[in-house]
């Protein structure tokens, strides 16, 4: 795993613990949704979701859906973000 990678991670780790909620336990799939945060930053020069369209600023990660998402559903979309209770 890359340094940008373990770097990312860290950084989302933090924002989820700040915010009641946390990563999504599988360490794959966080690291294989990073990876594509890290691609679209490349291509569109910014975070995009990559399980979301890239539309404006809404769907940069994390997007203005995901807390609602959780409450409603337990994660948000992409399941990077998971409840505490998961």
């Amino acid at each position: 795993m890359s340094e940008k990678v373990k770097k990312l991670i860290k950084e989302y780790k933090n924002y989820a613990e700040k915010n009641g909620f946390k990563l999504n336990p599988n360490e794959k799939a966080v690291e294989l949704l990073i990876k594509g945060l890290i691609n679209n930053e490349e291509k569109f020069g910014k975070k995009y979701c990559p399980c979301r369209k890239v539309h404006k600023d809404e769907t940069v990660c994390p997007c203005v859906y995901h807390k609602k998402e959780i409450e409603e559903q337990g994660h948000c979309h992409c399941f990077l973000f998971v409840g505490k209770e998961n």
